[in-house]
């Protein structure tokens, strides 16, 4: 009987996991190893994949995946035979290589995903780092500094993983980490809520030989539901020191600190010496490669070499590729094939299997000697939470509900702060000019800098509610569920489930998301993820969207603005499929994720969350967009010498000499001539001329010399486009997306030259198709950068080249076709 034919409700024993490669490796790492017993929770809305529960915890597997596991009913449960304990035993070695003692000790924070590692990360050191309630939020490694006792502790967040292998970037590096930077102290985090699967890191830093500290966070949970743990022989079974933590109240945080210093004084009894005994079969081939090992010294200084016997032993290619230039290098490889082949033969299963088989043993043994399991169902409301929210009819509504939800939220409750912060840009504006004389300076103070970047300030409310709602999603774990339920979906259009957590927060920045495709196991499917991110319109596109729809969208604005985020993401969907079926054909990779538990969000994390974005998008204004305005200004302001079609220096020094006319038709006159001369300065300066030699490209869009200088200062960043056009188009100072200046100049904005003369540069067609231009056309500099790291140039410059193109394309049909219809 094989998992994929259990009904919901149904429980079975895992006798067999079949499968190869990246699909076996990862699924016995979450627990999946024989002996294992697992409930069928519910399917997805669209029957795939599906939820399961196993040691504690939910997780998603396809269909197909779940083929591949061989389960037997649980009557027949005492049939299948179970991984031995066989406890710990001391040896001589010192834990890591001793150094001279100073008053900097260097801590790695590392732990699963879900396990509250970062939240305590932020608590300890008062970072900024982000929080996230699923797989991979923190894709970096980040450090603070903390001072306690006389000492200063540096902390390193590293990525969250389930385990230390090759499986993922994020493992390497964490792995690479702790054997290069030999930090002083490892402190483990784990979920104490789920023992089990979280212990299985643990195992792998007892056989590193290493210093560790266990934080057991969200203790509150444990002792909520009734379990009772004595920690303190768990800790000292295994020789790390435990510290019960609640890191979201910030409960344990100084006792934990205090331990660290105590281990690295080496002032703690537990910390001993401690191997995990996986049996005498496999023991004795760990002794066989260790004693090849330890004959090289180079090798044996720099690793611990029982933690690179078992890697090997487990087939790790990149722990292979590190001995090769051991003089002995042959003989290991040599002796490593014949070990494995001896274990397999005696186990009936691949080396990778047979340990972690005995790691779970030794895991399952120890919590059973010092772990009692409690009474309390507290997951029954979680459960009723999740079945609505995943229900086969209601969960696609209610998602889109939501999305519904944070745009319109965003569009509306977002224009009070904005109208504030637009006054405030105003009065600057109008207080530079009265206390500075006439001047290029002024000019650039004036024109450049506050109408450039105070055109862009006024959307850090829109920007700070849209992450407000993203962070609800992951902090609650509701991202998670989105996952689950498009799985099928995203598999269709060649995407893996996991895609979609990047591809939404390609919502909030582009940026992030980007380097958040780093939680996708298979290079293809990071990848094909990466490029169709863009598609996402991220928050720098909104002021563009706001400012058009305010001005020729007055009705159902949030249904333009939510029709613009659909197109992006059709185009994303049609794109995937073109490029799964070309350049990224490939084989599917597996969809096994975690569906953490739902939690409730503290304030103070959702702050900082908020705080984290919004500091990112003050900086940026604060050089790529004040240095693109200054220079934008400056393209516009110059040259001052121009030769003008009329002499309106002339002109208006005749309408004020002309005692005839009221005093009010004169200053209106005088204003008209002098918005002329502005307009003909403008189109003849540099940026002018500019936008006069791509019009040819663009003229078939609809779109004027005007809107292609607006596209060209969008490649910088998004965010400059409304500065720009706030200074090509002549509104107030402190006009935005918001002001009435600014929206009144769209609006009457007339061709003055050629076969369109006298008719309306923006109609509601062009400004939809300029929208669209802006959601598909390349990137800001910074994510093409952020793809040029994750990958390389030539991915980089094909995504500005094919996103270009694209947008080209759509604008062009929409008011080709559009131009027919209306």
């Amino acid at each position: 009987m094989h998992l994929s034919g259990l009904q919901n409700g149904e429980t079975g024993v895992i006798v067999n996991v079949k499968g190869r490669g990246a699909f076996r490796k990862r699924i016995t790492e979450m627990g999946f190893v024989k002996g294992k017993t697992v409930k069928v929770i519910k399917n997805a809305p669209l029957q795939d994949p599906v939820e399961y529960e196993i040691m504690g915890y939910n997780v998603s597997l396809r269909r197909s995946e779940a083929a591949l596991i061989e389960v037997t009913s649980v009557n027949n449960a005492g049939q299948v035979e179970q991984p031995a304990f066989e406890g710990t035993f001391m040896d001589d070695i010192q834990k890591t290589v001793e150094k001279e003692k100073g008053r900097l000790i260097n801590i790695a924070l590392v732990g699963n995903p879900n396990c509250g590692k970062t939240t305590l990360f932020n608590y300890a050191s008062g970072s900024h780092e982000r929080v996230g309630n699923y797989g991979g939020v923190t894709v970096d490694s980040k450090e603070a500094y903390v001072k306690q006792d006389g000492y200063e502790l540096k902390i390193v967040d590293l990525p969250g993983t389930y385990s230390i292998t090759e499986y993922t970037p994020e493992e390497l590096y964490v792995r690479s980490h702790i054997i290069e930077n030999k930090p002083d102290v490892v402190v483990n985090v784990i979920d104490a809520s789920n023992l089990e699967r979280n212990l299985f890191l643990t195992t792998q830093l007892i056989d590193m030989n290493i210093k560790v500290v266990i934080a057991l966070n969200m203790y509150d949970e444990l002792e909520a539901k009734g379990v009772k743990l004595d920690y303190q022989t768990l800790g000292k079974m295994m020789g790390i020191p435990i510290v019960p933590t609640v890191a979201v109240k910030g409960l344990g945080i100084t006792e934990l600190m205090s331990k660290i210093i105590d281990v690295y004084e080496g002032k703690d009894s537990t910390v001993r010496n401690v191997n995990i005994n996986y049996g005498n079969t496999i023991e004795s081939s760990i002794s066989k490669i260790q004693s090849l090992i330890q004959q090289d010294k180079a090798a044996a200084n720099v690793y611990s070499t029982r933690y690179v016997a078992i890697k090997l032993l487990e087939n790790d290619k990149t722990t292979l590729s590190t001995l090769s230039k051991s003089n002995n290098f042959n003989m290991i490889s040599e002796k490593v094939s014949v070990e494995i082949q001896r274990l397999e033969k005696e186990y009936g299963e691949n080396s990778e299997t047979i340990i972690t088989d005995a790691k779970y043993g030794f895991i399952a043994g120890a919590l059973g000697e010092t772990m009692v399991e409690g009474k309390v169902d507290k997951r029954k409301k979680s459960r009723e939470i999740d079945n609505l929210l995943t229900h086969k009819i209601l969960g696609f509504p209610i998602f889109f509900f939501f999305m519904w939800l944070m745009f319109q939220t965003t569009f509306t409750l977002g224009s009070y702060p904005m109208d504030w912060i637009d006054a405030g840009v105003g009065y600057i504006g109008e207080f530079v000019s009265s206390v500075m004389p006439e001047g290029a300076l002024r000019d650039l103070l004036v024109d450049g800098v506050i109408a450039g970047v105070g055109g862009v300030i006024v959307f850090l409310p829109n920007i700070l509610i849209l992450f407000f709602f993203i962070s609800l999603m992951e902090d609650t774990g509701y991202m998670a569920r989105v996952s689950f339920i498009m799985d099928k979906l995203m598999h269709k259009i060649g995407l893996h489930g996991k895609s979609f957590i990047p591809l939404l927060m390609g919502f909030g920045c582009n940026v992030p998301a980007i380097m958040a495709t780093r939680t996708l196991e298979n290079r293809k499917d990071r990848m094909l993820t990466m490029l169709i991110t863009p598609f996402m319109s991220c928050s720098a596109r909104l002021p563009v969207y706001i400012l058009l729809i305010s001005a020729f969208f007055p009705k159902n604005q949030g249904l333009v603005l939510f029709s613009v985020y659909i197109i992006g993401i059709i185009i994303a969907i049609l794109v995937a499929l073109v490029f799964k079926n070309t350049i990224f054909s490939k084989q599917d990779v597996p969809f096994v994720m975690e569906l953490p538990p739902y939690r409730i969000p503290t304030l103070k994390n959702t702050t900082i969350h908020m705080w984290h974005k919004g500091s990112q998008y003050l900086r940026k204004m604060g050089t790529v967009i004040l240095l693109a305005s200054i220079f934008i200004w400056a393209l516009s302001y110059y040259p001052r010498e121009v030769k003008y079609s009329s002499d309106y220096d002339a002109k208006i020094e005749s309408v004020n000499a002309n005692t005839v006319l009221p005093d009010s038709v004169k200053q209106s006159k005088t204003a008209e001539l002098e918005l002329l001369k502005v307009s003909e300065h403008q189109e003849l300066s540099y940026i002018g001329r500019l936008g006069h030699f791509i019009e040819p490209a663009i003229k078939p869009l609809g779109f004027d010399w005007k809107i292609g200088v607006s596209i060209i200062t969008g490649l910088a960043a998004k965010e400059i486009v409304v500065g720009s056009m706030g200074i090509l188009y002549h509104a107030d100072l402190a006009a935005d997306e918001n002001s009435g200046s600014l929206i009144e100049k769209l609006q009457q904005q007339e061709y003055t030259s050629g076969a369109l003369v006298g008719q309306k540069v923006f109609t509601p067609l062009v400004a939809f198709g300029f929208m669209l231009f802006v959601l598909i056309y390349f990137p800001c500099m910074a994510v093409v950068a952020a793809i040029k790291k994750e990958s390389d140039w030539k991915w980089a410059v094909f995504t500005i080249v094919y996103t270009t193109a694209i947008a080209w394309i759509v604008a062009f049909l929409t008011y080709q076709i559009g131009s027919l219809i209306i």
